[in-house]
């Protein structure tokens, strides 16, 4: 199967931004609200980005499966070697309450890796796409840019994200390892962004979520320069039947000092 990420994901940037801003209109519009099966919400801005940005890909690519958040049946293993992992929008909760970290999420994943990634940030006006190694990029008020994992300048300490506020002494313990100087909370797939730019430095995390949650995001950051890997330093793969994730060490560079 011949297939031109570039162009795929190209042709997938005006379906996010289009999403993007059909999020936020319909939050400032009041949002309705269900509670899933498994007990976190869902929202009508989580199933119209679903189904803008799956009917795209459909488009796109008639032939590949598409395993997202809101449909995926979870007693179906997953059997595919390409496929594609939406997640409509992670950080349902932040959406939901009106703050500006949710994501807009959609991978390929072929073999096991991600290498087709977007995530969207429409409340900060940034969508960051990747389609291969040394293929990241933002686009930040229309204006689009390529990133890699090089440390912002005038910024010497190593700083680190998390999913918490009150991090695990196991992640506390892999956080000192690295010698950081501070932790900053940031919810959703946003954080593999602020490691894509160089913003951030290192993101640590116990098992936790699905895959749909982390691979868009993994893409970007991959592909801009950063080192992915579990925490006992294994290949960080996609494509397990449960669709679970493994846990997560994601450095900006093999010397964060640099």
């Amino acid at each position: 199967m011949k297939i031109d990420l570039k162009k795929i994901t190209k042709e997938l940037i005006p379906v996010f931004d289009h999403a993007g801003l059909e999020s936020i209109r319909l939050f400032e519009k009041g949002l309705k609200i269900e509670v899933k099966e498994d007990g976190s919400p869902v929202s009508n801005g989580d199933l119209t980005v679903n189904d803008l940005i799956c009917r795209k890909i459909k488009e796109l690519t008639p032939d590949i499966s598409i395993i997202s958040e809101e449909t995926v049946n979870l007693r179906e293993k997953n059997k595919n070697s390409i496929f594609w992992l939406i997640d409509p929008i992670d950080g349902t909760k932040e959406y939901i309450s009106g703050k500006d970290e949710y994501t807009l999420n959609a991978a390929l994943v072929i073999n096991k890796k991600p290498i087709i990634g977007l995530v969207g940030v429409p409340k900060k006006k940034q969508l960051f796409y990747s389609y291969g190694i040394d293929k990241s990029f933002v686009k930040q008020n229309n204006v689009e840019r390529k990133i890699n994992c090089v440390r912002k300048k005038g910024r010497k300490d190593i700083v680190a994200l998390s999913s918490t506020n009150k991090p695990s002494k196991i992640i506390m313990n892999k956080l000192n390892d690295f010698k950081v100087s501070s932790i900053t909370k940031v919810a959703s797939s946003y954080k593999f962004c602020l490691i894509a730019d160089g913003t951030f430095d290192i993101y640590a995390a116990s098992e936790r979520a699905n895959e749909w949650d982390y691979a868009a995001g993994h893409a970007v950051a991959e592909n801009a320069g950063a080192i992915i890997t579990t925490l006992d330093n294994q290949p960080f793969l996609y494509g397990k039947e449960d669709y679970k994730n493994q846990s997560l060490l994601m450095l900006r560079s093999k010397n964060l000092n640099d």
